[in-house]
């Protein structure tokens, strides 16, 4: 099984999860990196994958996703003391703790370490990353494990199936959903939640959804006409069996529905990069273990590396 990591989540989460007081040797916090190490340590684990990719956001927020809608995430952008966005290279700069930013590299030279693959795509959020790799795949089943109801899209049956390891509401309340489970969830037909999450919204990324529509109606308006564009097609055509009231809440936000599809639905055509270069095979033991010792030694992570070292020969 393949098993992508939707890191940037599992660091945020670690490092909001972790005290703020865990602090290595030079009295710097590594709460993020021990944190994240033991999710990964748990969620191999569970899920026993031969094989794992740590995706990364090496785009946060897309400008053609914001050329389409320029609220998207909008609110995670830095402000400088003027309050204008900071740009980096063309691309806002979100905003990140200041004592999670230094801690990201060392997880980063810590899992390579280890030998977990870690992959990006200039241009692309981690989430089409994990899209673009799932949608590749045609050997193996594949596992996604994050925090982000987004990636609910990526279940499928067929031709190898896609899963989701949901890890949004703690590591004990773990939900695992193939196809199924997520459309019984939402009350949906299989492979249709990007037509829903684009239509309910999601605050959390800037996008606005139709007002006066929830989870609810969402669900409703998708079992009756399937995508956002035949949705679109019937709220333009008078003759068609929307009723007037579903019309008159819908037309108000016709142009966003004519462009959310785009920027909810996943990208699976980035150009990724995984490093090292392969197939992201698990390996049984730490393929630099010399280097692992001196980060370990660094950054006070014996413990979370040995657990870590432990579940990979377990796996």
């Amino acid at each position: 099984m393949l098993q992508l990591l939707d890191l940037a989540g599992i660091y945020f989460r670690a490092f909001h999860g972790v005290p703020a007081s865990t602090v290595g040797p030079d009295g710097r916090p590594v709460n993020a990196i021990r944190g994240t190490l033991d999710i990964v340590r748990r969620v191999i684990l569970d899920g026993r994958p031969t094989r794992v990719v740590a995706c990364l956001d090496l785009d946060w927020r897309p400008a053609w996703r914001v050329e389409l809608i320029p609220t998207y995430k909008t609110h995670r952008v830095a402000e400088s003391d003027n309050s204008q966005p900071l740009l980096d290279g063309g691309t806002a700069v979100e905003q990140v703790p200041d004592e999670l930013a230094p801690q990201i590299p060392v997880l980063l030279e810590v899992l390579s370490a280890v030998g977990i693959a870690i992959a990006g795509a200039p241009g692309f959020e981690a989430d089409d990353v994990i899209g673009t790799l799932a949608a590749r795949e045609r050997r193996d089943p594949v596992e996604v494990v994050t925090g982000d109801r987004d990636l609910f899209q990526l279940a499928r049956d067929e031709p190898t199936p896609v899963r989701v390891r949901y890890i949004g509401a703690g590591m004990s309340k773990v939900q695992v959903l193939d196809t199924a489970g997520v459309a019984a969830k939402h009350g949906i037909p299989a492979g249709r939640y990007p037509d829903f999450a684009a239509l309910r919204g999601d605050p959390s990324d800037g996008l606005p959804g139709v007002p006066g529509v929830g989870d609810k109606t969402a669900a409703g308006l998708v079992n009756s006409f399937g995508s956002i564009e035949s949705l679109v097609a019937a709220l333009v055509d008078p003759s068609s069996s929307m009723t007037p009231s579903q019309r008159a809440k819908l037309t108000p936000a016709l142009a966003y529905l004519r462009v959310a599809p785009k920027v909810v639905r996943v990208a699976t055509d980035a150009g990724v990069t995984i490093t090292p270069s392969g197939d992201g095979r698990l390996p049984g033991t730490p393929v630099d273990p010399d280097r692992l010792v001196e980060l370990a030694e660094q950054y006070g992570l014996h413990s979370p590396v040995a657990r870590l070292i432990d579940a990979l020969g377990r796996a």
